[in-house]
């Protein structure tokens, strides 16, 4: 009989839903589904870590411990292969660290996967999940394209038993996997691989229950699902409807149903009328039409709205699975789908292909991830590398032990500093909120911090910043907060005209004016920040005098940080963008005189 797997917890932990549940009834909600009878609860992964690190709230470490206090069924979490929970691969002796660290938290079941489903990927991580005594239970993507086809997804499972893995888990991340597939997929990877196998799907319309229920009746032993009202928000299976069908088929779970539309209850207590970005109507038929994640499309859309390009998404999708094939076809699983949507973005606004490289597609292109399921275009791979012959290389990501000794007085334990590891300066103002605690009765433990309307604000402040609308009021409990988009905030600065649409040839990142300045501007379109993180000092001041590679500013598109540097050694004359503005391709970002005098074919 197939047992159930509930994702409710990691799923509510993330974007798009982190934070509208008060944690005292995010344990309360733990407690119920810990008494239905599912085989585990999967409470953390990727998305959770990086929501807590970005919140700077609590120590995704300290809500894997609240849970592990509060239940009795098996806790889950999520890696991605040598990315473990973030967005770049570690360094080989993170790897057991990191996993000995969620062992000794409360992690029994590990889900690993690889986002190019190169399984090779798995092997340190897999020796680390076995050697700490958990269960390793190892992913292969399904998506459309090269990875779809049966017999490479079973050539990859064949491999896995090798690596230590206790079961097989198809994940469909695109929802594009239809019931006969899954009959076909699960049947054929269970006798290639001789484990067990799962399946995690998603996906509009009923189709991901359709495959579930076909899984099962090939054999199929774990099942993932989400309580009613976090499937439906996210396109999800639901744990009471995958139930209760599978008990009609005589294939009963035991999870008991009741107990589910308890949970559900307090849930709609808290998201039950508020419109949850980012999936409306015309996201979902986008998805589930191109085959594609859900979650990513609405980021693209979001980041086209930002910059008054809500009607070209239909292009940027387009552009989406050009740029996936000429990559080799790789799986559109986070972080893999993110980097090659940044690139799609990059194309459509600045109406020009391979002019700017994201650095994650670079080293995607090069096979710094791993190999990827096709052949890579040659003719992108050669125009990434020559784009490379100009930038300075990067420095090779520090080892734990010198990370150590940088982190001194920050760092006050091997989780934190795992955490500083994987999200580098973004995870500094979480830990300086740690050890500014002045006692520890505000934490997850003791299960006393509501941070749902300090939550809510944030995201109006970010409504407010990434759209045009004017002033958004909350008024909750007799308070009321507004938000208010000012007048400087909202106009162009003195002199400079308002940003335009990306222009229909390409702009290079520095030119000349008439009186010898060397103007920087956009290489792509973002969102412009002058410092490494909030609260930190700005990159540079006008006045300032740069040396050539200096850093002036980061450039944020998709999660993705790309930073802006001098050309040339100079004064910086001139600031045109302000701190968080979005702006587009070729927009006039820095004035920077040169030094000495020399003039500019000098360079």
């Amino acid at each position: 009989m197939p047992a159930l797997i509930d994702t409710t917890i990691r799923l509510l932990s993330q974007e798009p839903l982190a934070g509208r549940i008060p944690t005292a009834q995010v344990l309360e909600l733990v407690e119920i589904l810990d008494r239905a009878g599912f085989a585990a609860l999967e409470v953390s992964g990727g998305g959770v870590f990086d929501s807590a690190v970005r919140r700077g709230v609590e120590s995704p470490w300290e809500q894997i411990r609240a849970i592990d206090a509060r239940t009795k069924t098996p806790l889950g979490l999520a890696l991605r292969g040598r990315f473990l929970v973030g967005s770049q691969p570690v360094a080989s002796d993170f790897v057991p660290r990191f996993v000995a660290s969620a062992a000794e938290n409360g992690i029994e079941i590990f889900r690993l996967h690889d986002p190019l489903n190169d399984v090779s990927n798995l092997r340190e991580a897999g020796q680390a999940i076995t050697a700490a005594g958990r269960e390793f239970d190892a992913g292969l993507i399904y998506s459309p394209g090269v990875t779809a086809g049966t017999e490479q997804l079973v050539e990859q499972a064949k491999k896995l038993p090798d690596l230590g893995a206790s079961r097989v888990l198809l994940h469909d991340a695109s929802g594009a996997l239809t019931a006969p597939q899954a009959h076909e997929l699960v049947s054929a990877l269970a006798e290639g691989s001789g484990l067990p196998v799962g399946m995690y799907g998603q996906g509009a319309a009923g189709n991901a229950l359709a495959a579930n229920l076909e899984a099962a009746r090939a054999g199929a032993d774990r099942l993932a699902c989400a309580v009613y009202p976090v499937a439906l928000t996210l396109h999800r299976v639901s744990g009471e409807a995958l139930a209760t069908s599978l008990a009609g088929l005589n294939l009963d779970s035991g999870v008991d149903v009741a107990t589910l539309w308890e949970a559900s209850e307090l849930i709609d207590e808290h998201i039950g009328d508020e419109p949850v970005t980012p999936l409306p109507t015309r996201i979902s038929v986008r998805a589930a039409q191109h085959k594609l994640p859900a979650g990513l499309v609405a980021a693209m859309d979001s980041r086209l709205r930002t910059h008054g390009a809500a009607d070209r998404l239909d292009e940027v999708l387009d552009e989406l699975i050009l740029i996936r094939t000429e990559a080799g076809s790789p799986p559109l699983a986070a972080p893999i789908g993110q980097i090659l949507a940044s690139q799609a973005l990059i194309h459509v606004l600045s109406a020009s292909r391979y002019q700017t490289v994201v650095d994650e597609l670079r080293d995607l292109l090069e096979g710094r991830f791993g190999t990827t399921p096709g052949p890579i275009d040659s003719a992108v791979q050669r125009a990434t590398e020559l784009l490379a012959e100009v930038e300075p290389a990067e420095e090779p990501a520090a080892n734990l032990e010198e990370l150590r000794e940088d982190a001194a007085g920050l760092a006050s334990s091997e989780e934190e500093l795992l955490l500083l590891a994987l999200f580098g300066d973004e995870a500094e103002p979480l830990l300086r909120g740690i050890r500014e605690r002045a006692t520890g009765e505000e934490t997850l433990l003791g299960g006393g911090v509501d941070q749902s309307r300090a939550e809510r604000i944030r995201e109006i402040v970010r409504i407010v910043q990434e759209t045009g609308v004017a002033e958004i009021a909350l008024e909750e409990g007799g308070t009321r907060v507004s938000v208010r988009r000012t007048e400087e905030a909202s106009l162009a600065p003195a002199g400079q005209e308002p940003a335009l649409p990306a222009e229909t040839e390409p702009v290079p990142a520095a030119e000349p004016t008439t009186d010898g300045v060397l103007r920087i501007e956009a290489p792509m379109v973002g969102t412009f920040y002058r410092a490494s993180q909030p609260g930190a000092p700005p990159f540079v001041e006008e006045g300032d005098i740069v040396s050539a590679g200096q850093t002036l500013c980061i450039l944020e598109a998709m999660k993705l940080m790309n930073e802006v540097k001098a050309e040339v050694e100079g004064v910086v004359r001139t600031i045109h963008a302000q701190n968080g503005q979005p702006v587009e391709f070729g927009q006039a970002l820095f004035d920077l005189e040169p030094a000495m005098g020399r003039p500019l074919d000098a360079f």
